[in-house]
């Protein structure tokens, strides 16, 4: 069949990949504008763009896909299937009527559960068990598609946000390719979704990293590991900010945000326990063990 991948974050290039790799035409992608990224705010290409170098393939890059020439020149690819994974914009009805066969989703969540933007940061922040790839029908709701196919994976108690969006990445082109086979052969499910159990993940910021404090201290830690690395867990540290990458939960008592212990371990308590904090950055520093972070303020 024919191809067009649309797509722009690093999750998405195992699939795109293996979409190069298969028995099926990729007859062009769609991505976002390259941007300056970094201190130097260097011109950079989207992960999706940079694997593509060197093969010759049409790229589109529109400023916004909905726009009637990005839409056309979508139609002139003639697509069978577009798929879809982790673009940044939302399809407009005119794109999803394109292709002959379907347009596709890859979701990293169980859907209905956390549609939106960060489904990943949220599954762990949540202390879900399970999570996984849904491949859905598209529509123009938010994430609100039939479902074709959703492989699951079991969520890790050391999970981070990095971790999990790894692993779902490396299970996400044999279920676009599964799909794909159910497609030609006819005989692809579709299954509807029930609403009534859809839970949101909206588009982080920087300052949903934050910990409170008053929060229990499984909360904190959940938060912690889910935004790593980014938008990254942070608190105030002698009037600085200081990132959070790892804590443990330890069964100690006090008023909350209270430092309880900051000689070999820093210490600091939630709203019942406490957590040991154990990778940390100061701004302006580099990522360090919270014993050598401590090592360094002694000596100041």
């Amino acid at each position: 069949m024919r191809i067009v991948f649309i797509g722009t974050g690093d999750i998405g290039v195992p699939t795109l990949r293996a979409l190069q790799k298969s028995e099926h035409e990729l007859v062009g992608v769609v991505t976002q504008s390259d941007k300056p990224v970094g201190r130097e705010q260097k011109i950079t290409p989207p992960s999706i763009k940079a694997a593509l170098a060197l093969r010759e393939m049409p790229i589109l890059q529109p400023t916004r896909i909905k726009d009637p020439q990005a839409v056309e020149q979508i139609r002139a690819l003639a697509p069978d299937v577009i798929v879809v994974m982790a673009y940044g914009q939302i399809l407009p009805g005119a794109v999803l009527e394109i292709p002959r066969v379907a347009c596709l989703n890859l979701h990293a969540s169980l859907l209905p559960r956390w549609r939106g933007a960060a489904p990943i940061q949220a599954a762990i922040a949540a202390g879900d068990h399970q999570t996984g790839i849904t491949v859905m029908y598209m529509n123009e709701g938010l994430d609100t598609g039939d479902i074709l196919l959703q492989p699951e994976v079991d969520i890790a108690p050391d999970e981070t946000g990095q971790s999990l969006h790894d692993r779902l990445a490396e299970i996400a082109p044999e279920a676009m390719l599964e799909s794909l086979r159910l497609l030609a052969a006819g005989n692809a499910p579709r299954i509807p979704q029930d609403q009534s159990l859809a839970t949101y993940a909206p588009k982080l910021n920087r300052e949903a990293g934050v910990v409170n404090w008053n929060d229990t201290a499984e909360v904190i830690e959940h938060k912690i590991r889910a935004y790593n690395p980014w938008p990254g867990a942070f608190t105030q540290f002698n009037n600085k900010k200081l990132k959070i990458f790892a804590a443990s939960i330890v069964d100690l008592h006090g008023k909350p945000g209270e430092i309880l212990s900051k000689d070999k371990k820093l210490v600091v308590a939630a709203a019942d326990r406490a957590l040991s904090l154990t990778q940390v950055q100061l701004e302006g520093k580099r990522r360090m063990s919270a014993a050598e972070f401590l090592r360094g303020q002694a000596s100041r």
